[in-house]
């Protein structure tokens, strides 16, 4: 008995190292190097003079130049925050409890941020879900 879990544990001990060794998978949401993908944003909905629900936005800009896509890296916080400003600025101006949001005037508006924060138009914006939450 000894002999078999001397034998099983010098055959596991190796395969259980080399296992714990390998990294996890990383996960992408495309394989395009292109592809940025930002956190949703949220705003709340104001039905008169109390909220009414949510709306959320996910976007993701395609950036095919290396250089350009660098530089959108490094001013993330600035975009993220300019994105984030708009799209509660637009929610509590435009955003009615019983319509759609218009998705258009929403994509116009983070795209011209983008291009005016990148300082170029190499970048587009792309939506990737608009969504509303109503609470009542």
């Amino acid at each position: 008995m000894r002999s078999t879990v001397l034998a099983l544990s010098i055959l596991l001990v190796p395969a259980a190292q080399a296992y714990a060794q390998t990294a996890a998978p990383e996960h992408k949401v495309t394989q395009s190097e292109s592809y940025i993908m930002l956190a949703p944003m949220y705003a709340t909905i104001m039905d008169g003079e109390r909220p009414g629900g949510m709306l959320m936005v996910a976007v993701g800009l395609d950036i095919p130049d290396p250089q350009l896509r660098a530089e959108a890296q490094r001013a993330m916080p600035v975009l993220r925050d300019a994105f984030v400003r708009s799209v509660m600025t637009f929610t509590w101006t435009h955003v009615r409890i019983a319509e759609q949001p218009d998705v258009v005037a929403i994509a116009d508006r983070l795209q011209r941020i983008v291009d005016r924060e990148l300082r170029s138009k190499g970048a587009r914006v792309l939506l990737a879900q608009v969504a509303c939450r109503l609470t009542n």
